[in-house]
């Protein structure tokens, strides 16, 4: 009889047992194997020094901002439901979520805050991984990874901004296009691209 079904055995076990299936014997050996076979301790690789295992030397930031992504997908899905994505009903679905819809400005609330909090954590974790000189090798490949979720994070908070169509958006996405024009020959190209079409 498989010990882990033994109604015996406390159920504590029983949910250790299916979730660390390896024995752990302490040595280095066993403490690898553990790891590499366990996809809830692979947070950290196999071998790390012990002073990067301290939390501030971390802060938390890369976990922190995975709950963060978490938080604004979750409010983001809730939100979705009453926004309407056309210029002549945004502005109004947003106003009806604020007033009409049961906790819908704590939901928005939470959502932007979350994208707020988003940027700032995202920027730190980039300061903190640089001045750690965590993007050394073997690492150089995760530091591009890194620079092309800040430019993604920076981007769609830009096009959450957006969402509204309100006063504050439509100045947004004409300063936002008009810095775009500068870049060099296919400013003005993907200028129309991103606007689709000359004008707003």
């Amino acid at each position: 009889m498989n010990p882990s079904n033994d109604p015996q055995v406390p159920l504590w076990r029983r949910i250790w047992r299916s979730a660390i299936r390896e024995p752990f014997t302490g040595d280095r050996r066993s403490r690898l194997r553990l790891v590499m076979n366990n996809l809830i301790l692979h947070l950290h690789p196999a071998q790390v020094p012990a002073r990067t295992l301290a939390f501030t030397y971390t802060w938390g930031l890369g976990g922190l901002a995975g709950l963060l992504i978490v938080v604004l997908a979750l409010t983001g899905i809730l939100l979705e439901a009453v926004y309407t994505p056309a210029p002549e009903k945004a502005y109004t679905a947003i106003l009806a979520l604020g007033t009409r819809v049961w906790f819908g400005q704590l939901i928005r609330n939470l959502h932007h805050w979350s994208g707020n909090l988003m940027i700032i954590v995202v920027a730190l974790h980039l300061l903190r991984v640089f001045f750690t000189g965590a993007f050394r090798p073997p690492r150089e490949f995760n530091w591009l990874v890194g620079i092309a979720l800040l430019l993604l994070t920076v981007l769609a908070n830009f096009t959450g901004y957006l969402l509204p169509w309100d006063q504050l958006a439509y100045w947004a996405i004409t300063v936002g296009a008009s810095i775009i024009v500068y870049i060099p020959v296919i400013g003005n190209w993907l200028s129309n691209i991103l606007l689709g079409g000359p004008e707003i």
